[in-house]
């Protein structure tokens, strides 16, 4: 079953929500919860979906620690869970440990490659995505100045920078490009203060169109750009809505796609290894609906679609920071 075809359209520690049978499958939430509004979120809308449409019930665990993380997945194996989804690059280094321990539960890790024969690793080409997004903050820029807050220091984050710059520069080759992480630790997912600090640190440089790609911090930037008169664009989940007018667009990443596959695909069917998802998928993209329908004019959207194709072509690349640790665009 092909990922994109099929998707039409503080608990206590370690807690698990379950009112199904053992088989029900289950989903582990990182840091951040799963109402960050971003990453998060995206799962979980996934699982909820397939919740409504098929009547079935799932177990979730949100962790609220790093220390939880191979617990909860052995709590969940061991509860007869299958398949179980991890949201979030950090449960790679546990689910190593634990995953040849149930060889007959299903993982799926989302943002993370595990090789054993019974994960599934889901990946996207943020990279690709962001570059469409940069492309529209260029062209609504008027200083010429953009910025781009990341949320923990990773190559992950790096390659939505990259990309994003690259967009930018595409229309705009004189563009002053200004990059900030908030942290080294996960904590900087969560941390809308210092996300609002940054982004007026870089609305006092003269930027005035900010793409934050920091789960929850990412609301201390929309919100810190709509009180500076400056435009936002966020990540992941369709943000548009947060503050309608302000948010130029949002970057899609389906990772609502990749929880509802999972959880719709009989478990013997789910093809394990490494799954990438880009443009040609339609794992990434821009969003456009009646909260920046006013922000994007059809000159935009006719430059942006055409670079899509000719991403998907091949006519154009959109250089993969996590490839070689380094970006071609300053």
């Amino acid at each position: 079953m092909t990922l994109f075809k099929t998707f039409y359209g503080t608990v206590a520690a370690l807690a698990i929500t379950a009112t199904g049978a053992l088989a029900d499958p289950a989903i582990i939430f990182d840091l951040g919860g799963k109402f960050d509004r971003s990453f998060n979120e995206a799962a979980f809308n996934g699982a909820e979906q397939w919740a409504e449409e098929t009547g079935g019930s799932y177990r979730e665990i949100e962790l609220q620690s790093d220390a939880q993380r191979e617990q909860a997945m052995r709590r969940l194996a061991e509860a007869g869970a299958n398949p179980v989804v991890m949201a979030g690059f950090s449960q790679a280094s546990s689910l190593e440990v634990v995953a040849p321990d149930y060889p007959d539960t299903t993982f799926v890790i989302i943002d993370g490659v595990v090789d054993a024969p019974n994960v599934r690793s889901v990946i996207f080409s943020e990279h690709e995505g962001s570059y469409l997004v940069g492309m529209l903050a260029g062209l609504a820029s008027e200083s010429g100045t953009v910025g781009f807050v990341g949320g923990m220091d990773i190559p992950l984050i790096s390659r939505f920078g990259c990309g994003y710059a690259q967009g930018v520069r595409a229309v705009n080759p004189d563009a002053v490009i200004i990059q900030n992480m908030t942290g080294t630790t996960p904590a900087a997912w969560n941390d809308p203060v210092r996300g609002g600090e940054l982004t007026r640190a870089q609305v006092a440089q003269g930027a005035d169109v900010v793409f934050a790609a920091a789960g929850g911090t990412g609301l201390g930037v929309l919100q810190t750009a709509e009180d500076e008169g400056i435009l936002s664009i966020g990540v992941d989940s369709n943000q548009n809505y947060l503050h309608p007018g302000s948010v130029l667009t949002s970057m899609l990443k389906r990772v609502d796609v990749a929880v509802y596959d999972a959880f719709s695909t009989p478990v013997d069917e789910i093809e394990t290894g490494i799954h990438v998802f880009g443009l040609a998928e339609e794992g990434v993209g821009y969003a456009l609906d009646e909260h920046n329908a006013d922000l994007i004019t059809e000159d935009m959207i006719a430059q942006v679609d055409a670079a899509r194709v000719a991403i998907i072509a091949g006519e154009i690349s959109v250089h993969n920071y996590t490839e070689d640790g380094m970006c071609p665009v300053e």
